[in-house]
């Protein structure tokens, strides 16, 4: 079991969206809490609500695509609150773009922010935990991650999330040899305001900060059959997980048939293949 109350927790991404909710619902469970974001006013705007309910936060700005701003918050977040034990890597940006409509840049922006946002923040955060061998780290990938195939144009996006799937999962390992616990969270449809914020928070050598919602491809709600949970009900769900120390966790129980037949299925006659040609081989079919 990992304890919340008492702890000093850092949210990336926490200006807004699932983020946010982490962020108030750490709080309302009694985590000091660092909201750190890359646009510093909608920090401050949760740090400040969370100081009006009694709580301890601090707002720190943070691009996770720079290392170095990675770090300066959680310097910046030890100095005011104390040291951090829970980590939550949550921020990231979206695209649903054809490959050969998107720029190097816009391929860039979708990588970094998504894959090595987390990656940094491990870099940054997971030493200093695994020493004192106490904490729990937490990444935000997607169900587009878990299932690549089900979201279209999606690519860097789902590449990117699958990445995060599979560093969480493999850390979960040697992070539990250190006493620190692993969640990886693959929401699905949440009601986070990324789809009319999410140019804001492009950084400059990718282009800068633009205007206007996120382009969504014709009829993909309605294909995709999402069920839009909201974002604090998501974040109680998350701090679940972490008490009990699980791996992954999934938004929307309804995705458990479409995973089946979307990925364990393809799996599945992957391997069917390769016995048939295992067969063929011994036969002198080949």
């Amino acid at each position: 079991m990992t304890e919340i109350s008492g702890r000093v927790a850092v949210v990336t991404g926490s200006g807004s969206g699932i983020g946010r909710g982490l962020a108030l619902e750490l709080a309302a469970q009694g985590a000091a809490v660092g909201v750190a974001d890359i646009i510093p006013e909608n920090a401050e705007a949760v740090a400040q609500g969370i100081r009006e309910r009694g709580g301890r936060a601090v707002a720190v700005h943070c691009d996770v695509i720079d290392r170095a701003s990675v770090k300066a918050a959680k310097a910046a977040v030890e100095v005011a609150l104390g040291p951090v034990s829970l980590v939550f890597a949550n921020a990231g940006a979206t695209s649903f773009e054809r490959v050969v409509d998107m720029s190097e840049d816009d391929i860039d922006w979708i990588v970094h922010a998504n894959f090595m946002g987390v990656m940094n923040c491990l870099i940054a955060f997971y030493p200093d935990m695994a020493a004192r061998g106490d904490g729990h780290f937490f990444a935000t990938a997607s169900t587009a991650g878990l299932m690549p195939s089900w979201v279209p144009y999606h690519v860097p996006y789902s590449g990117a999330k699958l990445g995060v799937i599979g560093l969480m999962l493999n850390l979960v390992t040697e992070a539990a040899e250190a006493g620190i616990g692993v969640t990886v969270l693959c929401p699905g449809g949440v009601v986070s305001g990324m789809k009319a914020n999410n140019a804001r928070y492009r950084p400059t050598r990718f282009g800068g900060p633009g205007e206007g919602e996120v382009k969504i491809p014709d009829g993909f709600f309605q294909h995709a059959q999402l069920h839009f949970r909201p974002a604090d009900e998501v974040a109680k769900m998350c701090l679940r997980a972490v008490r009990e120390n699980r791996p992954m966790v999934v938004t929307d129980a309804g995705m458990r048939q479409t995973f089946h037949d979307t990925y364990v299925k393809l799996v599945d006659e992957a391997f069917d293949f390769t016995d048939r040609f295992e067969d063929d081989l011994q036969a002198g079919r080949v």
